[in-house]
């Protein structure tokens, strides 16, 4: 197999990647996935090649073996090539995506849509067939007698970002449900590329807002890669708090907002108020809500003295027994059980080929974790077992936030009992010239990749961040068949995925 192995949060130079033509990428992905190893990713490169021809770097993710593959795949000017999904489904969104950018068409895609564009509003190929400024996006429809079709969205009754969903329905059944996202593109990963250093942490922590210690963090070790900086373990320890911090507070508002949905208020109460409660202590190791502003390339800005840490350990212990108890009172309230059992269900083979990453993978039985199965800084040395369920449904995608609120409260007390001060960050450095970086976290959400690359004279020029929801989107469409559409806002919340985190 044409591949360069490497870790997470490794570099290699452009010139040493093996290179893979358009018209064997399908069977090298296959061959990689037959022995473990994902497509996860793939960053168009800026200039063309000789002739025309237009490069992407695609990164494989092989869990198992704790590593990641690269290669530089070469593609004809505006050429086609054999679709990698219609072997491996998980790629339905990569190359999509490459479509758009590159404008190379993959054969026999069973999905070619736009993952972003909306080709009424500008001209070009994001349509199929290359329509022009007129085209509209070719939704899927049913036909048939008593189907009816159900829009949702751009514009929500919450305040919540821009979505369209197109449900085709028989009566109540959903029988299909497509989504058409790219309301929020913002063209982050061009200013990521034009950005001053300082400028791209400020652009990585609003990538998706309720994700910015993860993005930030997957950002600054890219470019640590790049430069082959060692951050301190003070500061390695401090990100790792800062992170799980984050996934406390989320869940827990996540918790509290499926409580919502099913009309159980005292559970959306409870947990909305503990989300506060961990959003108020990433704003004492921080100074932001959201964790902004304390992780910085080589390093953290702000530490814990004594006092701090030990005031910040019996917060967490009060906080960790009242959820606790908010906990077992919603999940043995049988009006809560009844509406999340067996409720928008993804298999476990779903979900695999799907490539379901986060909790929403782990709830189907795939157990993904970028923590232990790619491990960096802190995560390194401290093991944050991971949590998964079985049944795939809105109850076990509720559980296993539950399960990972317990162990991330255990790391982040055990982390701030035995922290040591040190030093908190070192120089930056000068990016290798003509290298490639990889990084990956696990989110909130989930697994989180930034890709970046230098050209000849050390900039930065080219880039790719991936959020979970990249992965997680249309893992909803399959949740939701089969299902009620009073079912639909429930199913939705329990993925709880980024319109901003995917369309960047």
């Amino acid at each position: 197999m044409t591949t360069l192995w490497t870790s997470n949060g490794g570099r290699v130079g452009l010139g040493d990647l093996p290179v893979v033509t358009g018209e064997m990428l399908r069977d090298h992905c296959v061959a990689l996935d037959a022995n473990g190893a994902r497509l996860i990713a793939a960053m168009p490169l800026a200039s063309a090649s000789p002739g025309g021809a237009r490069e992407a770097v695609a990164v494989f993710a092989d869990d198992a073996r704790n590593r990641l593959a690269l290669c530089r795949v070469r593609f004809t000017a505006g050429g086609r090539y054999p679709s990698v999904t219609a072997a491996l489904p998980a790629a339905q969104a990569v190359e999509r995506e490459l479509w758009e950018e590159l404008g190379v068409v993959p054969e026999g895609h069973p999905w070619l849509k736009p993952l972003r564009a909306h080709p009424e509003l500008s001209a070009g190929a994001a349509a199929p067939g290359g329509g022009g400024a007129q085209a509209r996006h070719p939704f899927f429809r049913v036909e048939g007698s008593g189907v009816h079709e159900v829009a949702v969205g751009p514009v929500h009754a919450g305040i919540i970002e821009p979505g369209h969903f197109r449900l085709q329905c028989r009566g109540e059944e959903v029988l299909s449900l497509e989504l058409h996202l790219g309301y929020q593109r913002r063209g982050a990963e061009r200013a990521l590329v034009a950005a001053s250093p300082h400028l791209r942490v400020a652009i990585a922590e609003s990538l998706a807002g309720d994700g910015a210690v993860g993005h930030v963090l997957a950002q600054c070790r890219a470019m640590e890669a790049l430069a082959e900086v060692e951050v301190p373990l003070a500061a390695q320890v401090l990100r790792g708090v800062a992170l799980e911090l984050e996934r406390l507070a989320c869940h827990a508002g996540d918790l509290g907002a499926l409580a919502g949905d099913v009309g159980y208020l005292p559970g959306a109460s409870w947990f909305g108020r503990l989300r506060g409660e961990f959003l108020n202590l990433l704003l004492e190791l921080s100074g932001s809500r959201f964790g902004r502003g304390l992780i910085v390339p080589g390093g953290v800005r702000f530490s814990l003295g004594a006092a701090r840490r030990g005031a910040l350990i019996e917060r967490l212990e009060r906080a960790e027994k009242d959820l606790r108890e908010s906990a077992e009172v919603m999940f043995g309230a049988a009006s809560v059980l009844s509406r999340f059992e067996g409720t928008g269900v993804v298999s476990r083979d779903a979900a695999l080929d799907l490539g379901l990453v986060g909790p929403v993978a782990r709830a189907s039985g795939v157990s993904r974790d970028v923590r232990r199965d790619h491990p960096h800084g802190i995560y390194r040395f401290a093991i944050i077992p991971v949590a998964a369920g079985e049944t795939g449904d809105v109850m076990a995608r509720a559980m296993v936030r539950w399960l990972e609120i317990q162990r991330s409260l255990v790391f982040v007390r055990e982390q701030l009992a035995e922290y040591r001060e040190g030093p908190l960050a070192v120089p930056a450095g000068a990016a290798a010239p003509d290298t490639v970086a990889v990084a990956l976290v696990e989110g909130w959400r989930g697994e989180i990749l930034h890709l970046a690359a230098t050209g000849a004279d050390g900039a930065l020029a080219a880039y790719k961040a991936v959020d979970p929801s990249f992965h997680n989107w249309f893992g909803l469409t399959i949740a939701l068949r089969g299902n009620q559409v009073s079912d639909f806002p429930l199913c939705n919340k329990s993925f709880n995925l980024s319109y901003a985190g995917h369309d960047l």
